[in-house]
């Protein structure tokens, strides 16, 4: 197991009807507020009323920010940042999935900074201070509401970067597994492959030996297997959304990473395509991360064979641990093409046209690798993307 250091700060307020009390927790941070989040399905459901009563009822003040979108953009961050420094704003309360929270993430880090916000994203510069952020959660997904990461796309180029520093961590996250119920089968879908994918990422590691965080990880991803089906054909299945959306914030909470190196190349290469072709991260996750493991098994075939019979029940064959190694592969694309994912980037409307382009941008030119598990350079990257491409 390898030295670490553990700290999440994030307060969880879990369970039926939490969101009424965001009043109280945003008043602990702050009494003006930035209110910052998506578009119509927030009001639509009732859900923004409820949360603008509660902060009336506290005394807070806020001001609203919509218009986030998936791949959440930079020219909205710097409105965000503009609108905090006007008016004074010292919390940012996103609602939302993780596009929302991330955007909000980086208002917060961008509003005391002299510099544009996008450095920190090209690791020009390091954030020193944050407005605090809250969350509340309505996609089980990205893991942000309880994490020290967020994307960001920027337009010009459409480049989509991530930055991972402390003081992302939100003040605090109200998690109603309820206000998951009305989601469309595809967001659920693409929301199940990003969960999956931040415990895989953290699974294939070189690090040795981690058998305590090895059945952490295996056991949140067998129960995500066995609840996303619950979720899809039960909508109001208040126990298996549960189990989704706390699988989903321990996933990307850290305390998984403990001890262990995780990989991430699948991550920054996903970056690329969805950057590029503005596809939902969890869809372009489930075709980067199979090809990635065809990719790269040979490295360490014994782990990807423990993969596969821990987490997908296939009978192991001690006299050829590759079969075994592809065997859980296949399990895996086939369980995704079972809730409607494809594990193609074809279906998603990529084209062999624009690989090039994002193996390069992934590499910067071929000056850098991604990834830990195997190092990906620009050859790498592109033989993956051929590979999730056919």
């Amino acid at each position: 197991m390898d030295n670490f250091v553990f700290r999440n700060p994030t307060r969880i307020i879990f369970g039926r009807n939490a969101e009424t009390g965001v009043g109280k927790e945003a008043l602990a941070a702050a009494s003006r507020i930035l209110l910052h989040f998506g578009g119509a399905s927030a009001e639509k459901s009732g859900l923004l009323g409820r949360i603008r009563a509660s902060l009336k009822a506290a005394g807070v003040e806020w001001v609203e920010l919509p218009g986030v979108v998936p791949n959440p953009r930079l020219s909205l961050v710097h409105q965000g940042i503009a609108l905090c420094r006007e008016r004074g704003l010292g919390l940012i309360l996103a609602v939302g999935g993780g596009s929302v929270i991330d955007s909000a993430k980086a208002i917060a880090v961008g509003v005391p900074y002299s510099g544009d916000v996008w450095d920190f994203y090209t690791g020009k510069a390091r954030p020193s201070e944050s407005l605090p952020v809250g969350t509340v959660l309505t996609i089980p997904a990205a893991g942000s509401e309880a994490s020290s990461g967020s994307v960001l796309t920027n337009e010009e180029g459409w480049y989509k970067r991530a930055l991972d520093d402390e003081l992302l961590y939100p003040r605090f996250s109200i998690l109603n597994p309820e206000l998951a119920f009305s989601l469309p089968p595809g967001q659920i879908a693409n929301g199940v492959a990003d969960i999956m994918a931040h415990l895989m990422e953290r699974y294939f590691t070189n690090s040795r030996p981690v058998e305590l965080t090895d059945r952490l990880i295996e056991g949140t991803l067998r129960t995500v297997i066995h609840v996303a089906p619950r979720v899809l054909a039960e909508r109001d299945n208040y126990d298996a959304w549960a189990e989704l959306m706390w699988s989903g914030c321990v996933a990307h909470n850290n305390s998984l990473s403990t001890g262990r190196e995780g990989d991430w190349a699948s991550h920054d290469i996903e970056h690329e395509v969805s950057g590029i072709y503005d596809v939902a991260h969890g869809a372009g996750l489930a075709a980067i991360i199979p090809a990635w493991m065809k990719f790269v098994y040979r490295h360490d075939v014994a782990r990807f064979a423990q993969y596969a019979v821990r987490v997908w029940g296939v009978e192991q064959s001690f006299d050829d641990p590759e079969r075994t190694a592809l065997a859980g592969i296949a399990r895996l694309e086939s369980f995704w093409n079972s809730i409607g994912l494809a594990t193609r980037l074809s279906a998603l409307g990529v084209g062999r046209d624009r690989l090039a382009e994002m193996a390069a941008k992934c590499s910067s030119g071929g000056t850098k690798t991604v990834g830990h598990f195997v190092p990906i350079g620009e050859k790498e990257a592109r033989g993956i993307l051929d590979l999730a491409l056919q």
